[in-house]
């Protein structure tokens, strides 16, 4: 059975809190303020509900966690190399930077019957911070006053791994491989945002628009 929106917003601070990270109560009043706890995962795709990026937060968190418990066995020196709380804290807040690129706004869709008509959906904007993607969550966090590990703040930088390059940039390219070589908790946060969205969020007639 889904949780409501309430009961994911409980469940997102009940972890995020049980990090004891300094600075924590900062990042919640400005996520309040910032729109994070009603803002939709996406525009027109993954959750593009109100209080979507919260589930799509804890999805990446619940699919980071599985992933780092599975890997351990395989790869012993995770449970050195990767702390529990990292991966609550880069998964819960990776995606902060959507928090207020997406407006209610009314949209044109086909029906069940392949007819058009109005229906409310998002347009995105992104006149308010416009700082980038991994970036700006980053910023973000940074300036709410969050004390965030080397392994966290690139995790949440390059969270959305390769498709987050400027690949006009040799800069850009030679960094992300550097933390991805470094840090396994970029790789593991990529990857737990990978399958949350496209597996753990598909919607019925997401195929028909392929």
């Amino acid at each position: 059975m889904s949780k409501t929106k309430e009961e994911n917003k409980q469940e997102f601070l009940d972890l995020l809190r049980s990090t004891k990270r300094e600075g924590v109560e900062y990042v919640i009043e400005d996520l309040e303020k910032m729109g994070f706890f009603t803002a939709p995962a996406s525009a027109g795709h993954h959750l593009n509900t109100e209080g979507g990026l919260v589930e799509h937060s804890l999805n990446v968190c619940k699919t980071a966690l599985a992933i780092w418990e599975a890997m351990k066995p395989l790869e012993p020196s995770l449970e050195q190399e990767v702390k529990r709380d990292s991966i609550i804290i880069a998964a819960l807040l990776h995606d902060v930077c959507k928090s207020d690129i997406y407006v209610k706004t009314v949209k044109k869709r086909k029906n069940a019957l392949g007819q058009w008509e109005d229906a409310e959906g998002y347009k995105v904007t992104y006149k308010n911070f416009p700082m980038g993607h991994g970036e700006k969550s980053l910023v973000l966090m940074l300036c709410s006053g969050l004390d965030l590990s080397d392994d966290e703040m690139l995790a949440i930088r390059w969270h959305m791994g390769a498709w987050g390059l400027n690949m006009n940039s040799l800069e850009d390219m030679r960094s992300y491989d550097s933390a991805r070589m470094q840090y396994p908790l970029v790789s593991i946060i990529h990857s737990a945002d990978t399958l949350a969205a496209s597996i753990m969020e598909r919607k019925g007639g997401d195929t028909d628009e392929l």
